[in-house]
C-alpha cells in the first residue's frame, strides 16, 4: 500500500513558478508510475501530467504542456511536478497518484480510474 503526501502549493501570483512534491512511503514507488492531476472549484479532476517509473516517458495535458514539467527522484521515493508561469487558470488542489504498472499507456493515463494510489491534494491559488 503506497502513502503519497503532496506538498508546496500554496498563493503565487501571475508568471510566479511553484514546485509540487509528492513523497511516496510504504510501497514500490519505483516501479509504478506516477501521475497528477487537478480539480478547481465545481469541476472535474482532470488530468495534468504522467511520468513513467524510469522517467524515460512523460505526457502532459494540452494545456499544461510547455509552462510545467513532471519530474522524480526514486532513491528519495519523491516525485514532482514544476509550474511556471502561473496562470488563475492554474488555481486548483493538485494530487499526485499511482498506477501499478511502470509505463503509462496512452488510452489509460489520463483516467483517474487507472491509478491505484492518490494523494490528499494541495491547494495552489493564483491571484490576479
Amino acid at each position: 500500500q503506497v502513502q503519497l503526501i503532496e506538498s508546496g502549493g500554496g498563493l503565487g501570483q501571475i508568471g510566479d513558478s511553484l514546485r509540487l512534491s509528492c513523497a511516496a512511503s510504504g510501497g514500490p514507488f519505483g516501479s509504478y508510475a506516477m501521475g497528477w492531476f487537478r480539480q478547481a472549484p465545481g469541476k472535474e479532476r482532470e488530468f495534468v501530467a504522467v511520468i513513467s517509473a524510469s522517467s524515460q516517458t512523460t505526457y502532459y495535458a494540452h494545456s499544461v504542456k510547455g509552462r510545467f514539467t513532471i519530474s522524480r527522484l526514486n532513491a528519495e521515493n519523491t516525485g514532482y511536478l514544476e509550474i511556471n508561469a502561473l496562470r488563475p487558470e492554474d488555481t486548483a488542489v493538485y494530487y499526485c497518484a499511482a498506477m501499478q504498472r511502470p509505463v503509462p499507456t496512452k488510452i489509460t493515463y489520463g483516467d483517474p480510474s487507472s491509478y491505484h494510489y492518490w494523494g490528499q491534494g494541495t491547494q495552489v491559488t493564483v491571484s490576479s
